[in-house]
């Protein structure tokens, strides 16, 4: 199939990023602070997902709000202080005098309250008129990867369907031994699944998508949507076998800031 906006580059498109839910799997963290801004290393997830699509060229944000979101309004709103060094009482308009110019990130962020309990083919349908051309892409504010952005935008362009979604092979939460009798044969600890690939987000839709969608606000845009795109032949499925976590526990927490600590974390493609 020829895609019709195979001209559109990363630059001028949208990224919607789902930030609405509670979280309830990660308590710890999320009883506190909405999931989105729980911190990855010094910087919270979401900062994460926005550097890792700037850096293949991305830098339009639409920011899906919910549960605590003007906590994430805030952290936008002061972004240079949360980030960066400041003197205060050095002017005399009471001013904070920031020493690092560059602090400033090449972001345009919108941040767009789309209700406490609403379901995201909800939330996705509420920002379309925030959404720019006629492809976009789409993910969630909990999830990380070493994902190629611009070779799935390529994919998507190649495909010339309506939506484009990520597949991955998740580990195993459990050892996986195989058994001859009473005696072990293999034994693996939490491996990749080889069968089968699950949704990884990392989205990318051609604006007809909103025609799929509609307003009831229990609407969850990858059930009944997405199944009807797949019938119809218009969902194609980029394959990642490398890197990809969706942070739904206190351990795939844990596991992702050991990686950020470590200085061994594989979604880290940008410098600086």
């Amino acid at each position: 199939m020829d895609s019709p906006t195979e001209q559109v580059p990363l630059d001028e498109m949208s990224l919607v990023i789902l930030a609405g839910g509670k979280g309830l799997r990660l308590r710890e963290e999320t009883e506190r602070i909405p999931k989105p801004l729980v911190g990855i290393g010094e910087y919270p997830m979401l900062w994460h997902i926005m550097k890792l699509y700037r850096h293949y060229g991305l830098r339009h944000f639409i920011v899906c709000l919910g549960y605590k979101g003007w906590e994430i309004k805030e952290y936008f709103l002061r972004y240079r202080e949360h980030v960066g060094d400041f003197t205060l009482g050095g002017s005399a308009d009471g001013r904070p005098h920031f020493h690092d110019g560059s602090l400033e990130e090449n972001w345009e962020v919108t941040l767009a309250e789309t209700g406490l309990d609403t379901a995201t083919g909800a939330r996705l349908r509420a920002v379309e008129k925030y959404v720019r051309g006629d492809t976009f892409m789409c993910t969630y504010g909990d999830g990380l990867g070493a994902v190629d952005i611009g070779k799935l935008l390529e994919f998507h362009r190649e495909q010339g369907r309506i939506g484009t979604v990520t597949g991955v092979r998740p580990r195993s939460r459990y050892g996986e031994m195989q058994v001859d009798g009473t005696r072990a044969t293999e034994f693996n600890e939490k491996p990749t699944l080889t069968e089968g690939f699950v949704n990884g987000g990392f989205f990318v839709f051609q604006r007809e998508f909103f025609g799929w969608l509609n307003d009831d606000p229990g609407l969850f845009f990858e059930r009944e949507p997405m199944q009807k795109l797949a019938r119809a032949g218009e969902l194609a499925v980029f394959p990642h076998d490398g890197y990809w976590l969706g942070m739904d526990t206190y351990r795939d927490f844990s596991e992702l800031n050991d990686l950020w600590a470590g200085g061994e974390a594989p979604w880290k493609v940008w410098s600086g």
